[in-house]
C-alpha cells in the first residue's frame, strides 16, 4: 500500500529571476507560496514569519514543535521538564531554551511562555543560533537536511543516542507529512517529502528507535523483551531488590506532559528526581525501560506505591487526547500483561490505577482523555496475541500501523502494516501459543512483479519483520503459526 501521488500542472508563465529565487526558498520552506498564505491562520502565519525571519525551513519548524506539543501551548502551563509554548522553550536548572529565546528576540519571558507567535518566533531564534554556532552558511540553510544536528542540539539531550531519538522524530515528521489540528480548530498541514538527514557525528550513535539495532544491548538489560533500554540517572530512583524486598503488586499509568525523547533525557538528568519504569510512544509505541523492574522508579509521589509498583509513562499531555493512539495502548496493554503475568498481578482496576488515584497525588494524569475501557480490553483480551509481550507495531518499527490482520487459528494471528512515511509494508506472525518456546512460524510478503521476501523459522514469540517497499504496486501477504497458515491475493494496491 502507498501513499496517494500528488501531480501539479506546470506554470503557463516564464519566471523571472526574482521569481525563481523566490521559488527555491518556497520549495526550501524559508518563504510562505505566495497565494497560500492569504489562507493562513494566526500559528501557521506565525510559523511563516518566524522562518522567514530567522532564515529557518518553516516545514522543519512546524515538524520540531508537532513532535514537541502537537502544537499546543497548554495556555503556557510548563511541561514535566519546564518547557512552555508550541515549541517547548524550556527553562529548567540545566537547559534555558526560554532565557535564551528572551535574549535573542527581545520578547519578554512571560510573552514566550503563553503567547503562541511570540514562542515560535522564539523558538526559530535559539534554532537558527544552533545552525549559527556550526558554522551552516546560507547554502545550507537552504536545506532541510543539513539542520539534523541544529535540531538535536534545540533538544538539550544529554547523550548521543537520545539527542539522535529527538531529531529523528522530528524528521520522520518532515518525511511523512501531517496535519494537524491546533486546540483553536486551526488546521497546518506539512507536505510529505523526501527526507536524508545529514547526521553527521550523530549517525554513530545508537538508534533507540530501531528495535532491530537495540535487540542485543536490550537482552542484557531490560525485564520486557520488547523494549529497548537507557538508563535513568542513578540521583532519579532508588536501587532494590523487588520482589524479595518489597513485593510488587500495582501498575501506576502515567502521562509525561511532554515528548518521549524529551522525556528520557529528562529522566537521564540528575536534576529531575523523578523517573518511571518505562516510557511509551505516541507514534507507533515504542518502549524505553529506563528502570529497572527490580528498584525504585521515584514516579508516584507516595512512598509506599514506589516500593510495590511499576510506573510506566505514556508520551503526551492530559489535556490532548490526540496523543493517545491505538497503537500506544495495544503496545502499553502487552507490557502490563507481561509485568502481571510475572508478579500475579491482577488484571483489574483496582491493581491497574492511574496516578490520579494514588492517596495524597496531586497529578491529574492520566486525565480524562485516556480511554480506560479501550484500554483494559487490550490488557485482558490481549494484543499481538494474549501472554505475547511483542506487539506488531513494536516489531515492524517506528511509523507502521496495523492495516490488515487474518488469524491464524488458536496459534497466532499474521499482520499487515504500512509506514505512510517511507511507502513500506510490513509483515509480521504473532504468536499466541507456545511462548517462549520455538515452534516453526513464518511471515512473508511479496509485491507483485517482484520475489516473495519470506521469514520462517523455529521462533518464540514472532515471525518477521519481512518489509518491502510497495510504491504503486499490490501485494500479496501471509504466514503460518501451529497447523494453520493464512495467503492473501494480491490486494491493498497503490
Amino acid at each position: 500500500m502507498t501513499a496517494s501521488l500528488i501531480v501539479r500542472a506546470p506554470r503557463r508563465a516564464a519566471l523571472t529571476a526574482a521569481g525563481v529565487v523566490t521559488l527555491l526558498l518556497c520549495l526550501a520552506g524559508l518563504v510562505p507560496a505566495g497565494p497560500a498564505s492569504a489562507a493562513e491562520g494566526p500559528l501557521a502565519t506565525a510559523f511563516t514569519q518566524a522562518a522567514a525571519a530567522h532564515g529557518v525551513p518553516r516545514d522543519l519548524l512546524v515538524a520540531l514543535a508537532y513532535a514537541e506539543t502537537h502544537l499546543d501551548g497548554h495556555d503556557g502551563r510548563p511541561s514535566a521538564s519546564g518547557g512552555y509554548g508550541v515549541a517547548h522553550l524550556v527553562s529548567n536548572p540545566t537547559l534555558h531554551t526560554l532565557e535564551e529565546a528572551a535574549g535573542l528576540t527581545g520578547a519578554p519571558v512571560a510573552s514566550l511562555k503563553a503567547d503562541d507567535a511570540a514562542n515560535v518566533a522564539g523558538a526559530a531564534a535559539v534554532l537558527r543560533a544552533r545552525a549559527d554556532a556550526l558554522g551552516l552558511d546560507a547554502a545550507a540553510r537552504a536545506d532541510a537536511d543539513r539542520w539534523y544536528t541544529a535540531v538535536a542540539r534545540y533538544g538539550g539531550a544529554s547523550t548521543p543516542e537520545v539527542a539522535r531519538l529527538y531529531a529523528d522524530a522530528v524528521y520522520d515528521l518532515l518525511s511523512a507529512g501531517f496535519t494537524a489540528r491546533t486546540p483553536a480548530g486551526e488546521t497546518i498541514t506539512v507536505a510529505a517529502r523526501p527526507a536524508h538527514p545529514d547526521r553527521g557525528a550523530l549517525a554513530n550513535a545508537r538508534d533507540l528507535g530501531s528495535p532491530e539495532n537495540n535487540r542485543t544491548l536490550a537482552a542484557a538489560a531490560v525485564d520486557y523483551p520488547g523494549a529497548t533500554w537507557v538508563a535513568a540517572s542513578s540521583a532519579n530512583y532508588a536501587v532494590s531488590n523487588r520482589p524479595a524486598s518489597d513485593s510488587i503488586d500495582r501498575i501506576v499509568i502515567h502521562v509525561t506532559q511532554g515528548s518521549y525523547a524529551g522525556t528520557i533525557s529528562w529522566f537521564q538528568n540528575p536534576a529531575a528526581q523523578v523517573s518511571a519504569h518505562y516510557v511509551v510512544r505516541s507514534s507507533d509505541g515504542a518502549i524505553t525501560q529506563m528502570v529497572r523492574e527490580k528498584d525504585r522508579a521515584w514516579h508516584a509521589g507516595n512512598n509506599d506505591y514506589n516500593h510495590h509498583s511499576i510506573g510506566i509513562e505514556h508520551e503526551g499531555y492530559v489535556d490532548n487526547a490526540s496523543w493517545f493512539t491505538d497503537a500506544m495502548y495495544r503496545s502499553s496493554a502487552a507490557l502490563v500483561r507481561s509485568i502481571a503475568a510475572r508478579y500475579g498481578i491482577p488484571a483489574d482496576r483496582s491493581h491497574i490505577v492511574g496516578h490520579s488515584q494514588v492517596p495524597g497525588a496531586d497529578h491529574t494524569d492520566p486525565g480524562p482523555n485516556w480511554n480506560w475501557t479501550t484500554y483494559m480490553q487490550y490488557v485482558t483480551g490481549g494484543g499481538g496475541g494474549a501472554g505475547n509481550p511483542y506487539a506488531p507495531e513494536q516489531v515492524c518499527g517506528a511509523g507502521y500501523s496495523v492495516i490488515d490482520s487474518a488469524a491464524l487459528g488458536s496459534a497466532g494471528t499474521v499482520y499487515l502494516l504500512y509506514n505512510s512515511g517511507n511507502g513500506y509494508n510490513c509483515v509480521v506472525t504473532m504468536k499466541k501459543t507456545s511462548l517462549g518456546t520455538p515452534t516453526a512460524t513464518t511471515a512473508y510478503l511479496e509485491v507483485q512483479g517482484k520475489s516473495r521476501v519470506t521469514d520462517s523459522g523455529n521462533f518464540g514469540y514472532y515471525a518477521g519483520p519481512v518489509r518491502a517497499a510497495a510504491a504503486d504496486k499490490c501485494v500479496k501477504w501471509g504466514g503460518k503459526a501451529g497447523s494453520s497458515s493464512y495467503d492473501s491475493p494480491f490486494e491493498h494496491c497503490g
